[in-house]
Parts: C-alpha cells; structure tokens; sequence
C-alpha cells in the first residue's frame, strides 16, 4: 500500500484530492517513533515507509491495522474496516436523507463518511435505526457482514431499552411482553427476551429483533405510552461513561470479536 491507497481507503476524499494532501505535505506518518515525519519527496519515502510496515505480514491491510497518522494536523489510525459506536442525542435521525430532523450521519467527521465501498453507497452504516426521539447506543460500521449479523433477528442480538411510560407500569404488563403481544398488522406474536420494572413508570426491556417503532408498539399493545426511550446495551455492549450525547469512538478489537462471537 502507498500512502495514496490509504488515504482514499480511509475516506479523504477523491483520488485528487488525496494526492493532493500528499502534494502539499499535509499527509505525516508515525514510523514509531514519539515524532510524526513527513518528507521532501511526497511519494518515494512514504511509500517505501509503507512498504516496510506492511511487507512483515501476507495481508498488507491488516498489518498496517493501527497505524498511526496526521492528515492536515489531525492524528488518525488505519482501520481496513470501521466500526464505531455513537450515543445518539435526541432530534436527531438515522438517515442519510433526512426528512424533518439533522441527520446522524453529520455528527461523525467526513471521512467516515466517505469510506469508499464497492458496490455500495460510500461510507459507514447505521446498524439498525433510532427514532428522532429515541436516545442511546447506536453502531455503524462499512462491514456488509456485520450490519446483517447485528440486525438480523434470526441471530438474536439482545438489545437493552430502557423504558419510561406515561402512566404507572405494573408486573402484568411484562408478562404480557414476554408471553407476547399482537402489534397492529402483524399475525404473529412479537415477545420480548426479558421484561423488567425498574421503578412506577420504567423498566428494561430486551429485544431480539428489531421492527419498525417496535418497542413503542408493544407497549402500546399492552395499554402503555412510551414517553422517554433509550437503548443502553448491545449485546455486550453499553454506552461508555465518557461517551456523551452526540460524541463518537472506534470499538476496540476485543469489542468486535465480543459482538461477532455473540452474534
């Protein structure tokens, strides 16, 4: 790989703009040292550079996983592949076409939102949707794959919302859900994985799959208004302490594997 190559993977824009970044001198790369270098020769030595960091594995991609790097004073690291977790704020809407609120796709920087994809529209996906007034962990990823797996109901990955309602909530209402409730339009019974009262107007409820305005439906179905939803867990995921309201980070390589072996 040259230093062209990773930075279009990476979602720096059009191939002219990439080697332009190169051109200027705004593109520097960590040799492993405390000192990010750039060169005279803006192809050459980086690309010699590169050539050794990734000829020590037959994948050259995932031997430079990690790598760190500056494009115009911003420190990035190589990813092959993105996947990130993001606390959605409310008012805000998981579509890259947005009808009445911002998109979520404008809180992530742009080259996330670039990546480029083959046959594909470009850039990282929401797994799943969050309504405008929905609140809590989202991910988004460029893996195909692992959009499918995390969605998919068929491979039954928990997800953990907490609840509020507008009138009192009571044990009968989640054993309701856990038996199951008929939503509007649907012959089948949709069931909860777990059902929990936390206080007078919450509890925790556990989806495996993941219908449109599911859980506002069947709570609906039990005689309940969601006036406040969250979404707390994924899997073995949670929203980091440090994460806050419309702020974003790349999912460690012992999350992936924990989301891909769950799945």
């Amino acid at each position: 790989m040259n230093a062209f190559d990773l930075l279009y993977s990476q979602g720096f824009g059009t191939r002219r703009h990439c080697i332009a970044l190169i051109e200027e001198g705004f593109f520097e790369l960590d040799m492993g040292s405390n000192d990010f270098q750039t060169h005279l020769d803006p192809y050459a030595e980086l690309e010699n550079s590169l050539g050794k960091l990734s000829s020590s594995s037959s994948n050259d991609n995932n031997s430079l996983e990690g790598l760190a790097y500056k494009v115009e004073g911003v420190t990035w690291h190589y990813h092959l592949t993105a996947y990130v977790m993001l606390n959605k704020p409310m008012g805000i809407e998981c579509s890259q076409k947005p009808s009445n609120w911002p998109s979520v796709y404008t809180l992530l920087p742009a080259p996330l939102r670039q990546r480029p994809r083959k046959g594909s529209s470009p850039g990282v996906q929401a797994v799943g949707r969050l309504d405008q007034d929905t609140t809590g962990l989202l991910l988004l990823s460029d893996d195909g794959q692992f959009i499918h797996k995390m969605s998919s109901p068929k491979h039954h990955v928990p997800k953990v919302y907490e609840v509020t309602t507008e009138d009192p909530l009571d044990v009968g209402a989640c054993e309701k859900l856990l038996r199951g409730v008929h939503l509007k339009d649907e012959y089948e019974l949709t069931l909860a994985h777990q059902a929990e009262l936390t206080g007078e107007f919450t509890m925790n409820l556990t989806l495996t799959q993941g219908k449109y305005h599911q859980v506002k439906r069947m709570l609906a179905a039990t005689g309940h208004k969601v006036v406040k939803l969250h979404r707390a867990h994924i899997g073995p995921l949670s929203i980091p302490n440090d994460l806050a309201p419309g702020m974003w980070r790349w999912l460690s390589h012992d999350e992936i594997n924990s989301l891909f072996k769950g799945a």
